[in-house]
């Protein structure tokens, strides 16, 4: 039976998302990119463009489930509050679609793609590419939400 799982990584100027099927214990990729906001635009023009942008590819790709990297934030209390409400847009976007979403620390993330929790984000996108030799992620954004769904074909079955 085949799952395909949407990953997403989400930002305020991009997010970042990632489409795999898994059959199995196999990995195959199908699609990946990133949704931009405009910084010229109120913030809740920028949070419809996300929403909007990951409706769009939860209609093209129909994804069985998605899930979402945590945010691990030690800037200043302004922006951690801005990438706190892109985050529930990116909750929100698969849930309001029917999709039950999971959520993955990041540090659980690079761990189960790369065996280091705390790898640097050049070790994740070279591991997408070994994992998921057809992958075209352009940006780390889209190598990022591609290590969340591949945590989650690894993880879903595991109570959390």
């Amino acid at each position: 039976m085949t799952i395909r799982i949407l990953g997403i990584d989400p930002g305020l100027r991009q997010t970042g998302w990632g489409v795999i099927d898994c059959e199995g214990s196999r990995l195959v990729f199908v699609a990946c990119g990133r949704v931009r906001s405009s910084d010229k635009l109120t913030l809740a023009e920028r949070l419809r463009e996300i929403h909007d942008g990951l409706r769009d590819v939860i209609d093209r790709h129909a994804p069985d489930e998605a899930a979402v990297e945590e945010t691990f934030v030690n800037r200043d209390p302004q922006s951690a509050l801005r990438l706190g409400q892109a985050r529930g847009v990116a909750l929100l976007a698969p849930a309001g679609a029917g999709l039950a979403v999971a959520e993955y620390a990041a540090n659980l993330v690079k761990k189960t793609v790369t065996g280091a929790g705390h790898a640097e984000k050049q070790q994740v996108q070279m591991m997408i590419r070994v994992l998921l030799p057809k992958a075209n992620a352009d940006s780390a954004d889209a190598a990022d939400a591609l290590a969340v769904a591949i945590t989650h074909a690894q993880h879903r079955g595991a109570p959390r």
